[in-house]
């Protein structure tokens, strides 16, 4: 077996790279290789201060290389497919220039507007590339690069959460029916079109993530004009399942995203989700899932009232069968083997 490292801004944390990382780490070390984890910060087995989005030193390449030498195999985590930190990912590609490394890539800059002065991912030594949606992988292609897609996996089975005590701590009264968006609060997210959805169930909508990159004030304006209820954030001790078992419908209005993991953690919760079509939804719904357009009120409000709906349950098996977590291992195999390691 061999010993692995995975790399990037920041590990260990809340974001989206981040917990997918965790689940590769937990699959690789499935197969029996020891997994250890660098990073900018975080909760990593080394820091490196220089590799942060907002690292105010370049990275030591010495200390890079010292600690890197000691894996067979590095897997580098959107490192060097958003380059916001451009001497992190020069640093990297020096270290790993003569080595065999896998860079995985979350995201790529042409995909969104205000990064489209960034460069994109390169190819310049014996690395393998995997993608998490097939779109990026054909973009990839379009500019040299061969990838693999690999998309992000998912507990199917969920635990149940306490439905009862989340409509409570958040107070929702009666059959008041909970419109739920499980993202951030950025323009792509799109929260105009759920809170507008909400309004037009005449339910209650409920954003989980905070306002970032400036947009504070915006959603502020958004939400006072509104005329639907509104509750924000994950309550103290509430967790995702909680969340999902409180809700009545899942909404995802963004314009775009990476993959977009609401999408399939409604599906295992069993919960009939609302979206707008961005780009890689095609790739996802192609498998067969039953979602609903944001216009389709008289769809969304029967699915609402009928929480046991066949189409619920096909959509599950449709999931499990394409992206539980228990498949990653052997995709993950399968990858280290065209690398050399076995």
């Amino acid at each position: 077996m061999a010993r692995l490292a995975i790399v990037s801004f920041r590990l260990g944390l809340t974001d989206g790279v981040s917990i997918e990382a965790e689940k590769w780490t937990d699959a690789l070390k499935s197969l029996g290789h020891e997994v250890f984890t660098v990073a900018g910060e975080g909760h990593v087995d080394y820091t490196v201060p220089g590799l942060a989005i907002d690292g105010a030193e370049n990275p030591d390449l010495d200390e890079l290389r010292r600690i890197l030498d000691q894996a067979d195999l590095v897997i580098v985590e959107n490192l060097a497919s958003l380059p916001l930190n451009l001497d992190a990912r020069d640093a990297i590609y020096e270290v790993l220039r003569d080595r065999v490394a896998i860079f995985r890539h979350h995201d790529l800059p042409w995909q969104r507007p205000h990064l489209l002065h960034l460069e994109g991912p390169s190819h310049l030594g014996p690395w393998a590339h995997v993608t998490i949606n097939d779109r990026s992988r054909l973009e990839l292609l379009q500019r040299g690069i061969v990838a693999t897609t690999i998309p992000n996996h998912f507990e199917c089975e969920p635990p149940l959460g306490r439905r009862e005590l989340m409509r409570h701590s958040i107070h929702v009264k009666g059959k008041s029916a909970i419109i739920m968006q499980p993202t951030r609060a950025i323009p792509r997210k799109n929260v105009t079109a759920g809170l507008r959805l909400s309004e037009r169930l005449g339910g209650i909508f409920w954003l989980l993530g905070k306002a970032e990159d400036g947009y504070g004030p915006d959603l502020e304006r958004l939400i006072n004009l509104s005329m639907t209820g509104v509750r924000r954030g994950l309550p103290t001790g509430a967790t995702m399942d909680d969340a999902y078992a409180g809700c009545d419908l899942v909404v995802m209005p963004s314009t775009w995203e990476g993959f977009g993991n609401p999408v399939i953690e409604a599906v295992t919760h069993r919960k009939p989700l609302a979206r707008y079509p961005y780009p890689v939804m095609e790739e996802i719904e192609a498998h067969g899932f039953h979602f609903f357009d944001l216009d389709d009120i008289d769809g969304i409000r029967a699915a609402i009232s009928d929480p046991y709906a066949e189409f619920l349950d096909k959509n599950a098996a449709i999931a499990k069968a394409n992206y539980d977590l228990t498949l990653l291992p052997a995709r993950l195999a399968t990858l280290l083997a065209s690398v050399g390691i076995l």
